[in-house]
This record gives C-alpha cells, structure tokens and sequence, in this order.
C-alpha cells in the first residue's frame, strides 16, 4: 500500500497467549507504538509481569476486576472494568484478575511495538495465577 493505511477487525479467535496467561489478538503497529486486545475470562488470574523496555496505556471495554501495580515505591490495586484507562510505565510489575462473570477485556498500546516474547518477565505478584484448563 501506498500510503502505509491498515484497516483491521478484531480477530474472533486469539492470535496467542501473553506471558501474563491473557488471550491477545494483535491489531495493528506503526513504527513507534502496536496494539493489542486482551482478554482474561471469568474467574482467572493472570501471572504477575514485568515489561523490560515498554511502557503501555490499557482501555478497558468490558467486564470488571482488579489491577495490581508496583513501580519504584509506589504500589496499588485499582477497580478495572469498561471505560477505565491505565498506565504501565516501564519497569512496572502488574497483575490483573476477571472478578465478574463476563471476560474483562482491554486494548493496549505498547510504545515502542511490542518486541517479542522476550520484553516480559514473570515476577511476583499479590494472587497466585488461576488460568484456563488449570495452567498456573
């Protein structure tokens, strides 16, 4: 293409699983940021992460729960769900949990894109990881 435009629907199945355990859907990227959409169904507990390079914005769309975040000397657990927007400077370890019974689900904007498997570190975190099909 000419002009560099990419028009994308969601995908309906999950492109993959992030470190933290959510199902992601890879949308689009540019040379300076990419998005995803993520999703954690109800009941589960994704693994606590560290980005090594990333910051990121999450928008929640649908469902609610709980966001854990530790960076330097501040931490905090903030109520997520639909309309709620986040901030993941880099080097922030984070956790989230689904405490409804709808999916909770996010779009993310990772600046710069996302590099790879590599960029997140399973850490330590406030709850211990309940995935689907009992995978910690």
């Amino acid at each position: 293409m000419a002009s560099g435009f990419r028009t994308l629907s969601v995908p309906v199945a999950p492109d993959r699983i992030a470190p933290d355990g959510s199902q992601v859907r890879l949308l689009l990227a540019l040379e300076n940021g990419s998005m995803a959409h993520f999703t954690l169904s109800p009941g589960e507990i994704s693994r606590a992460a560290v980005h090594r390079t990333v910051d990121e914005i999450w928008l929640f769309l649908a469902g609610h729960g709980q966001m854990w975040r530790r960076h330097v000397d501040h931490e905090e657990t903030v109520a997520v769900g639909k309309d709620v927007c986040i901030s993941l400077p880099v080097g922030t370890r984070f956790q989230f949990r689904c405490d409804g019974s709808e999916p909770l689900v996010a779009v993310g904007v990772t600046m710069p894109p996302w590099p790879g498997e590599a960029e997140a570190e399973v850490v330590a975190g406030p709850w211990a990881p309940r995935l689907r099909n009992g995978v910690p």
